[in-house]
């Protein structure tokens, strides 16, 4: 990190929680991928090396922060190369989070003899670098964790560690979304887009360091009922508001609340929204009421724990009964799968976006919501 910016810190306390342990690559559709499973392919060699450590220091000082965005963090701050070095306005920042001196020292490493830091200087050590730096930055998610929940603004509290660690946490603060556009909280255009860039490449390094397979077990969820009606125009009702949906959407979607109950803040599916004008992109099903959107978690946000859980659950299912359904395609976590698209590296295919939208974001890559797609 070049230049972060936060009152106080320290070392955050106590090692309260037992052990988690990381699974490695998932096996078959039985396996249930524990919540930003890391691929362990995909992933630096000294990430692959340190992954125990993090998952400890994770598990035990800061369970909110999945091992996973600490890989893809440190991979976007150094390319996980403990001896980096950038000079900048304060002495310079070191070590796989590019710390600068003062923010070390905060999190209980020794001050620096040189700048740039000697070879043996604790910073450029990888796994004294991890014990030190990982509860100094939940230190920061959690300073970003509750002004986001005070404000109600709608950043994920892990992109508001992204935005303190990268530009300080007054820029959180005093930004309206908690990301800040040009103009608010002291930045510009060109510190607006810095920081939007470094959220995007964090994204896609965690979609790219993901367990790429997601299926988990769904035999405890009943089997739909086949659609056998006729194919006809958009001509059912809606009941998630929008004008109309084919019967086969229609159909499909009763089936989803008959497995999975209706939408809700305490139910898997937490929203859906299927009909849509979707003006932005004339070639979706939305229009023409042969697609649905499943929300397990906030819009706009990467769901973690459970939350991604049930999305992954809702997307075997629907994979699983494919046929029955008339499932045309499904978008979930930054992969796109068809009945006729072969698996890669996974679970379907990385997703692109179309060129309509941004892959890497929490609604354009679809993170937030399963999209799926109907043939009638």
């Amino acid at each position: 990190m070049r230049a972060v910016l936060i009152t106080g810190g320290g070392l955050v306390a106590a090692l309260l929680l037992p052990l988690l342990l990381i699974a490695g690559l998932l096996g078959g559709l039985a396996a249930a991928p524990p919540a930003n499973a890391v691929n362990a392919a995909a992933i630096p060699a000294l990430a692959a090396e340190h992954l125990e450590t993090i998952a400890t220091v994770t598990a035990t000082a800061c369970p909110e922060l999945p091992p996973l965005w600490v890989i893809a963090h440190v991979q976007a701050e150094s390319s996980w190369n403990p001896a980096a070095f950038s000079s900048d306005r304060n002495g310079g920042a070191a070590g796989l989070y590019q710390l600068n001196e003062a923010s070390w020292t905060d999190a209980g490493g020794a001050a620096w003899s040189a700048s740039p830091p000697t070879a043996d200087a604790d910073i450029l050590q990888p796994d004294e670098h991890l014990r030190r730096a990982l509860p100094w930055v939940c230190a920061n998610l959690r300073i970003a964790a509750a002004h986001l929940q005070a404000t109600g603004k709608p950043t994920s509290a892990l992109d508001g560690m992204l935005v303190c660690h990268i530009a300080g946490c007054g820029r959180l603060t005093g930004s309206a979304t908690g990301i800040p556009a040009a103009g608010e909280a002291g930045c510009n255009r060109t510190c607006a887009d810095v920081i939007a860039n470094y959220l995007n490449r964090v994204h896609t390094l965690v979609a790219q360091y993901g367990a790429a397979a997601g299926p988990v077990s769904v035999e405890d969820l009943p089997a739909p009922t086949p659609f056998e009606g006729p194919s006809a125009l958009c001509t059912a009702d809606d009941p998630t508001g929008g004008r109309c949906l084919t019967p086969a959407t229609r159909h499909a979607h009763d089936e989803i609340v008959r497995a999975f109950g209706h939408p809700g803040p305490d139910a898997p599916v937490r929203s859906a929204g299927c009909w849509d004008e979707h003006a932005w992109n004339p070639d979706s099903d939305h229009p023409r009421g042969q697609a649905c959107d499943y929300f397990p978690a906030a819009a706009g946000q990467f769901p973690q724990g459970q939350e991604l859980q049930n999305g992954w659950r809702l997307a075997t299912w629907l994979r699983t009964h494919a046929a029955a359904l008339k499932v045309k395609y499904l978008i979930w976590q930054g992969r796109f799968w068809s009945p006729d698209t072969p698996d890669t590296d996974g679970w379907g295919r990385p997703y692109t976006g179309g060129g309509v939208y941004n892959p890497a974001d929490a609604t354009g890559g679809h993170f937030d919501h399963l999209h799926v797609s109907f043939r009638e």
